[in-house]
């Protein structure tokens, strides 16, 4: 079932999530939900939050994929990101190691049609349960990292514009506030816009 995605201000956007008790079946079928809401918005990657539930948990997947879904320039990830099964479903995460720097020119589902350029890890070990309530630890560098950190963000309430400068910041916001969100692009610049940013 394809999800309302909340748009920025929307306020449920800036609570800090709750963590899960215990991994349920309603988990397991609100992850298959939110990887189908993802793919349907052409995303990378989604944060519970950005679909009303407040709770920690995030779905991802950053394997290049044409308009239909499937996989192609696989060459392109790195060999720490290609050893990650996806789609992947995080659940309580938290970073345990993050090594280095790298910048990215993000973009988030929840502030559609902006981009900006945000510092992260390079390199991140992030501990988490999956959808079966298993234990899991993701080593990754590449935009797996950079994704999961990305949506680690949504269950802090910060969104990636709160990392720009306040300038920058207040800029995308006033626009925001007074055109809204920019129209639906042609599909062919929607697909060049996504070589180049992170829609997470």
């Amino acid at each position: 079932m394809i999800l309302e995605i909340l748009k920025f201000p929307d306020p449920r956007l800036r609570e800090v999530s709750k963590p899960v008790d215990k991994v349920t079946e309603k988990h397991a079928k609100l992850a298959k939900d939110m990887i189908e809401t993802m793919y349907a918005a052409n995303g990378i990657g989604l944060a519970a939050p950005q679909v009303g539930e407040i709770i920690r948990m995030l779905v991802i997947d950053t394997r290049p994929r044409d308009k239909e879904g499937r996989r192609y320039k696989y060459d392109e990830m790195t060999e720490l990101e290609k050893a990650v099964t996806q789609p992947l479903v995080l659940i309580n995460p938290v970073i345990v190691k993050g090594e280095g720097k790298t910048t990215f020119d993000e973009g988030c589902l929840s502030v559609p049609g902006y981009y900006e350029t945000v510092e992260r890890y390079e390199y991140v070990e992030i501990k988490a349960l999956n959808e079966k309530g298993e234990e899991i630890l993701v080593k990754s560098d590449g935009l797996l990292a950079i994704c999961m950190q990305h949506e680690m963000d949504h269950l802090e309430g910060t969104l990636f514009i709160d990392h720009l400068s306040f300038i920058k910041s207040n800029k995308i916001k006033n626009q925001i506030k007074k055109y809204g969100y920019p129209v639906k692009k042609e599909e062919e610049e929607v697909e060049e816009e996504e070589t180049e940013s992170v829609k997470a």
